[in-house]
């Protein structure tokens, strides 16, 4: 059986909103919310992979505290900035 569309970005919206850790959920699901939709279909296959990743493992990543694999490094960069910017914004 073959995903929707629509279904795919709620599945992946679901799944950035319900990591398992506050922290991850406050990281990825506003970049979610605010970028899914316009994002590649290449994009969206290295944010679905990234969302299989272990928060434990995530969270270094994005607050550069640990580089991020290769693949996922620019997106990591991406979704870290935007978390900053609405932390800066209250």
């Amino acid at each position: 059986m073959t995903e929707t569309p629509e279904a795919r970005l709620k599945r992946m919206r679901m799944r950035a909103w319900r990591r398992g850790t506050k922290e991850m959920d406050l990281v990825f699901g506003p970049w979610a919310d605010a970028h899914l939709e316009g994002l590649s279909p290449d994009r969206l296959d290295l944010f679905d992979a990234l969302l299989l990743e272990n928060d434990q493992d995530i969270l270094p990543w994005v607050l550069g505290q640990v580089p991020a694999p290769d693949r996922f490094a620019g997106l990591i960069t991406e979704i870290g900035a935007f978390a900053r910017a609405r932390l800066e914004r209250g």
